[in-house]
């Protein structure tokens, strides 16, 4: 069900089981993790067009990547086609053949600023947006949600305006903008968008377990799945997709650990892994005195020996 591939332009991805593009936590080193338990397809944390106009080094730290992770997809947001079509276009992004439009991140500054799941209430702009990101030569998804609120649902139409704008593939969140990421996934509005389309599209939200994903398929009639926020909770959720087998969750942390200290410095290093330990810890007996000893901690060779405490 889940291990066959899905074709996005030319592209053929590992499996139907996605990592979404979660911001200040999908860096290369947890994508590269995610990837060996399974994960078919890892985006990058979203990244400003406007930021890669303007060379911001922070926004251009985001786009690391090797030959390693093989193929990988790199999201961006935005709301003028012009400069979405010149990230596309840029030095910045070429090691990305698949580019994702974020339209439907929730975040105040963001939709204020006409990005994100502004674009759900300006579809024309969306259309443009698209159409002239297809020129560029990548394949085109988008990511976006089934509405601002209850009351203006638009999966079906919006869909269908991507599809004919020459997106490869959708990504429907199936809760509204105010939802955030609480309440009911709306199954039904993610199968209009399934009906209304010929390119595939993958269902989001509410994924914490194989069974969910099967669900989730049966209950919208999608051809992928998304994980999210279950992966910071369990990077090995892949593997109840894929059948790769389990490790400890020590193996697990220290290859992540010394991936992350490979590419960043200590302090980045010591700050990411602390707030890592602290997701795989939820569920430990005594878990909150250790999360209070792993944010103290000041070094990684801190945090590595808490977690043998935990994970022997």
């Amino acid at each position: 069900m889940f291990n066959t591939p899905i074709k996005i332009g030319k592209y053929e991805t590992r499996s139907r089981v996605f990592f979404a593009p979660l911001a200040g936590y999908t860096n290369y080193p947890f994508r590269l993790l995610c990837k060996g338990y399974g994960a078919g397809l890892c985006f990058t944390e979203m990244v400003s067009a406007k930021g890669l106009k303007f060379g911001s080094e922070n926004t251009k730290e985001l786009l690391y990547t090797t030959e390693k992770e093989g193929l990988t997809a790199v999201q961006i947001f935005g709301s003028d086609p012009e400069i979405m079509r010149a990230a596309c276009e840029s030095e910045d992004l070429a090691a990305f053949p698949i580019v994702d439009i974020n339209m439907g991140c929730p975040v105040p500054k963001i939709y204020k600023n006409g990005e994100g799941s502004a674009l759900l209430e300006n579809p024309l702009l969306a259309e443009k947006i698209v159409s002239e990101c297809v020129k560029s030569g990548k394949a085109i998804t988008v990511k976006f949600r089934i509405g601002i609120d209850e009351e203006h649902l638009i999966t079906e139409e919006f869909a269908k305006r991507m599809a004919g704008a020459g997106a490869s593939l959708l990504t429907v969140h199936g809760r509204t903008k105010d939802k955030v990421y609480a309440g009911e996934v709306n199954t039904s509005e993610i199968a209009k968008a399934v009906q209304a389309v010929d390119i595939p599209v993958i269902a989001n939200g509410g994924v914490f377990s194989r069974a969910d994903g099967e669900k989730l398929l049966r209950d919208t009639g999608a051809a992928g799945v998304m994980v999210a926020r279950a992966a910071l909770f369990d990077p090995q959720i892949f593997t109840e997709f894929s059948g790769i087998k389990r490790e400890s969750k020590r193996v697990m942390f220290e290859k992540q650990l010394q991936e992350t200290r490979a590419l960043f410095d200590e302090r980045f290093t010591t700050v990411f892994m602390r707030k890592m330990a602290a997701f795989y810890v939820k569920g430990e007996r005594g878990a909150a005195a250790y999360k209070e000893r792993l944010f103290a901690a000041q070094s990684p060779e801190e945090i590595l020996s808490i977690v043998a405490e935990i994970w022997e």
